[in-house]
């Protein structure tokens, strides 16, 4: 009996319902396709899917010593195309729930000591800049540290913002919308930094500028904070992103309840639902203030 094909039908699927960009297409292609010659070697048809044939498959894989992540890739790309013949073409063959990933084992976040990130900040008097460059610079670290944001979202902040608040709100990773609350140490510095720049880029223009009135980018950043950490005799692992898991680390040392912390971070996983409950704002604002050490101390 001639077996149905239809990767090509799902392919179009993935890029016009899921707007997949064309990478990711040709990746989910590439992992079909070697699911496919595997199951021809094997002379295994593809529909239904087999248990033991996609065990024996994950076995291949491992011995060919891909990255498990990888291998995770691999397999969603074959549980997408599952689902897909299962609700859009009419395909029975049950529960998929075998069909599993091994289990990714993630790195721990490297992060600086708050003796490491005093130093790095300290180190800020040293550089030959203007006084305004050396504020601005202060300004987005603490931004980093202070309020745990990614540095894309440090510097996509617009004059518009202005004056802060207690409370800023930002869009993180997809199109997430957060409320991150403020140190009084972050506000005094941002605001000073604001009094200081020479150059006016207009009510919506980008808060963080270059000495040439461009908007700040992220590698003039990272090369300060290299410079930084050349200057400090820090850690390799020293970097704009370390800065944010000092941000969490502080807070958990500290006693600051997780799931708070990561709301506060803007962070997505698979146990959303726990990690996104409803925390009321003064007690999330109350945990940012007593357990971070840059909200006791004051700038330098």
């Amino acid at each position: 009996m001639t077996q149905p094909d239809w990767s090509q039908d799902w392919l179009n699927w993935l890029a016009a319902e899921r707007r997949y960009p064309e990478n990711t297409l040709l990746a989910y292609q590439r992992d079909l396709d070697d699911f496919q010659a595997f199951a021809s070697l094997q002379n295994s048809p593809l529909m239904p899917p087999d248990r033991h044939l996609f065990r024996h498959y994950l076995t291949i894989l491992q011995g060919r010593n891909l990255a498990t992540t990888t291998i995770a890739r691999r397999v969603s790309s074959l549980r997408s195309y599952y689902q897909f013949c299962l609700r859009h073409k009419g395909a029975d063959f049950g529960d998929m729930s075998w069909m599993k990933a091994p289990r990714i084992r993630r790195a721990l976040p490297k992060a600086l000591s708050s003796a490491q990130t005093d130093d790095l900040l300290k180190a800020l008097v040293h550089l030959k800049a203007a006084d305004w460059q050396k504020q601005r610079d202060y300004a987005v670290l603490l931004l980093l540290y202070g309020a745990g944001l990614r540095l894309s979202e440090a510097l996509s902040l617009t004059r518009d913002y202005l004056p802060l608040d207690g409370w800023l709100r930002i869009t993180g990773k997809g199109g997430k919308i957060r409320e991150v609350p403020l140190l009084p140490v972050i506000i005094k510095a941002v605001h000073e930094y604001d009094a200081l720049c020479p150059i006016d880029t207009g009510a919506d223009g980008p808060l963080f500028i270059s000495n040439r009135g461009q908007a700040l980018g992220p590698r003039a950043v990272q090369r300060l904070v290299e410079k930084l950490r050349l200057a400090a005799g820090l850690p390799v692992h020293t970097t704009p992103h370390a800065l944010r898991h000092a941000f969490a680390t502080s807070l958990l040392a500290g006693g600051g309840d997780l799931r708070a912390i990561q709301q506060l971070l803007g962070h997505a996983s698979l146990s959303t639902t726990q990690l996104y409950t409803h925390i009321d704002a003064a007690k999330l604002k109350d945990i940012h203030a007593q357990t971070h050490p840059r909200a006791t101390k004051k700038p330098s």
